[in-house]
């Protein structure tokens, strides 16, 4: 197949086309190179990328529907996998106007060209975030989804909402998929594995809000693709889905730390706050319907998905 990948320099869509790229499928890689954090690290992602000759990369604004448009009326394909974003609940608390650019201007312009050039299945990532104030676990996807705590969180659910509209209009299929707390190599540097990790190997003190008593779906990053894979191959039957996909294995916090601790041989000095603005207690997927439609299972333990980050984090930057 060829793919249309957005956000092919982030964290997810490197690793989803790497994955296609070794098993034969041709990838057009989309995404901007913005300086949410370093771009050093998406070059390298690119990087390794590049030495595939099934992969071209296309730097551009997704927000630009001009450049969506000559895109998609360029690439003869099926099938688009968009992954581009605006991400952090918390920076969207600082910085929304960003927000709404990406996130909605983006997905926009992503419905309508595949929309104006026969795009036949548009899988999208959406987020647990969505979720919300909601207290009943595990989280499902029947459940009510009306009351976002970030503006984040608000956008991903405006992009179901968004695409159950043209599914319903225009006939094409459209599948979301609720991320639940991805990590590993090649990650996030504004996510909890990668501040952790900086912070204790430099001896400084993590901040751990709500005092440690979170607990959160950790989803390892080689189990996600396996998941993106399979609705990749497998025919929608329905024209609009939405769908989990985490560990379904929630974990405590400090289980989560005392697990880096192990891995990177030194405790950590821990500094304990009140809740903060834009989070959730829990995070917990429901995993039944990807169990169902797709004999999707993930296996990767925290305790190994760790061991694997850490490794990877000493390798790169050199400590």
């Amino acid at each position: 197949m060829k793919i249309v990948v957005t956000g092919a320099a982030g964290f997810i869509g490197a690793a989803l086309s790497r994955h296609l790229l070794e098993r034969g499928d041709w990838v057009v890689g989309v995404d901007n190179l913005n300086d949410y954090y370093d771009v050093n690290l998406k070059k390298a992602r690119l990087a390794r990328l590049g030495a595939h000759p099934h992969f071209r990369f296309i730097e551009c604004d997704i927000a630009s529907h001009e450049a969506i448009d000559a895109l998609l009326a360029k690439e003869n394909v099926q099938q688009v996998v968009h992954l581009a974003a605006q991400a952090g609940v918390r920076y969207s608390i600082t910085h929304p106007h960003v927000y709404g650019q990406s996130n909605l201007v983006g997905f926009l312009s992503i419905l309508e060209g595949c929309r104006q050039h026969d795009v036949a299945h548009l899988i999208y990532a959406s987020s647990s975030s969505v979720y919300g104030a909601n207290t009943k676990l595990p989280f499902s996807t029947h459940d009510n989804v009306d009351h976002p705590v970030s503006l984040y969180a608000a956008t991903k659910k405006a992009n179901e909402l968004m695409a159950h509209s043209y599914s319903h209009l225009y006939g094409f299929a459209t599948t979301g998929l609720r991320f639940f707390t991805v990590y590993g190599e090649w990650g996030r540097p504004d996510m909890s594995p990668f501040i952790f990790t900086r912070q204790i190997l430099a001896n400084q003190p993590i901040d751990l809000f709500n005092y440690g008593n979170h607990q959160r779906d950790f989803t390892y990053i080689d189990d996600i693709v396996e998941g993106l894979v399979r609705v990749l191959d497998t025919p929608p039957t329905q024209t609009y889905r939405l769908y989990n996909i985490g560990n379904s294995q929630p974990e405590p916090l400090l289980t989560f730390v005392e697990t880096l601790e192990k891995h990177l041989g030194k405790t950590a000095v821990k500094n304990l706050l009140p809740m903060q603005a834009g989070d959730v207690q829990d995070t917990y997927a429901d995993m039944q319907a990807m169990q169902n439609d797709f004999h999707y299972a993930p296996h990767t333990s925290l305790d190994e998905g760790l061991e694997k980050f850490v490794r990877w984090y000493r390798t790169f930057y050199g400590v």
